[in-house]
C-alpha cells in the first residue's frame, strides 16, 4: 500500500506570496516524500518562502503551466505526482484518502473536492459551483489538484503547446494511449483566496483560454459539427445547469446570479481569446 511518503508534490508559482507558505506548510505536514516548487519569476517574496519550505526550487522559463509542470516532474523521484496549486492546502488524512482512492479504483489519476475558504458571497458561489460540477466517481477529465502516476507522466507528459488546457488534453490522450480512467475522490483540499470578483474574472479568463485551445485543437483535428456544438454548450452545462440541478433549491436560488455571471464571463473570455489570436 502506498502512503504520503510516495508522493512528489509539484507546485507552480508566480507571485503567490498570499498563499504559498500555507500551501507548502500543509504539504510538509502531510508527509509528502518531496516538495518541488517551479517558479515563474516571482518578485513578491514567493521565492524566499519556497527556498525555506521546499526540497527543490526550479526556474520556470515562462512558456506556460504545462512546461512548468513537466519541469518539476522531470526532477521528481517518487512514484506518485501531486500537482498542487500554490493556493491549495491539504492534510495528511486527505492526501492518504486520494492515494487510497487511486489504488482501490485501479485508476491512473484522481482529483479531489476543493473547498474555497471563507463565507463571502463569492466563496459560497464558488463552493456551490464546485459541488454541482465535480461529483465523486469516474470522470473523463480531472483538474488540479491531481494525483497521477509518474511512470505514465514520463511516457506521456503534459502537452507543452497548451497554456491552460493541459489537464483535459492529458486525460484525453492517456485514455487513447493507455486506456486510462480517472476518478474524482471524496478527499477535500482547501483553496485560499478566490473570494473576490476580480479573482473570479481571472479564473474565467484562464477557462476561456482553455476553451479556445481545446476548440482550436479539435477543429484542426477534424471535429464533426456535433462535437463542435458539444464544445460550445459545455460551459453552459457544466457551470450553470449542473450546479443548479445538483445543489439544494435554497442554495441554487442564492447562487443563481453568481452562476449566471460566472458562465457569461467564461464565454466572454473564450471570445476574447479567440479574437486576440485572430481566429474569429
Amino acid at each position: 500500500m502506498l502512503n504520503t511518503n510516495d508522493v512528489s508534490a509539484v507546485v507552480c508559482t508566480l507571485n503567490s506570496i498570499a498563499s504559498i507558505e500555507s500551501c507548502l506548510s500543509s504539504l510538509n505536514s502531510a508527509g509528502v516524500g518531496e516538495t518541488i516548487v517551479v517558479d515563474g519569476g516571482s518578485t513578491d517574496g514567493t521565492l524566499t518562502v519556497a527556498h525555506s519550505h521546499a526540497d527543490l526550487v526550479l526556474n520556470d522559463p515562462g512558456k506556460g503551466l504545462s512546461v512548468a509542470r513537466n519541469t518539476g516532474i522531470r526532477e521528481s523521484r517518487c512514484s506518485l505526482i501531486l500537482n498542487m496549486g500554490s493556493d491549495n492546502t491539504i492534510t495528511r488524512a486527505e492526501l492518504q484518502k486520494m492515494i487510497g482512492w487511486l489504488e482501490s479504483t485501479d485508476s491512473q489519476g484522481v482529483s479531489s473536492q476543493t473547498v474555497v475558504e471563507g463565507s463571502s458571497y463569492v466563496a459560497r458561489g464558488m463552493n456551490a459551483w464546485r459541488a454541482g460540477r465535480f461529483r465523486t466517481g469516474p470522470a473523463k477529465v480531472i483538474g488540479t489538484p491531481t494525483l497521477l502516476l509518474r511512470i505514465l507522466l514520463e511516457q506521456e507528459p503534459f502537452d507543452e503547446g497548451r497554456r491552460f488546457s493541459d489537464d483535459s488534453e492529458l486525460c484525453e490522450r492517456w485514455l487513447r494511449v493507455f486506456g486510462a480512467h480517472f476518478e474524482i475522490s471524496d478527499a477535500h483540499v482547501g483553496e485560499i483566496g478566490k473570494t473576490s470578483w476580480s479573482q473570479v474574472v481571472a479564473r474565467c479568463r484562464i477557462y476561456g483560454i482553455s476553451d479556445y485551445e481545446t476548440y482550436r485543437s479539435g477543429r484542426e483535428s477534424g471535429w464533426s459539427v456535433g462535437r463542435r456544438i458539444l464544445s460550445w454548450v459545455h460551459p453552459l452545462k457544466s457551470d450553470f445547469i449542473l450546479p443548479l440541478k445538483r445543489n439544494s433549491l435554497s442554495t441554487s436560488f442564492l447562487v443563481l446570479p453568481f452562476l449566471f455571471a460566472f458562465t457569461l464571463l467564461r464565454y466572454l473570455s473564450w471570445i476574447r481569446a479567440t479574437w486576440r489570436r485572430g481566429h474569429l
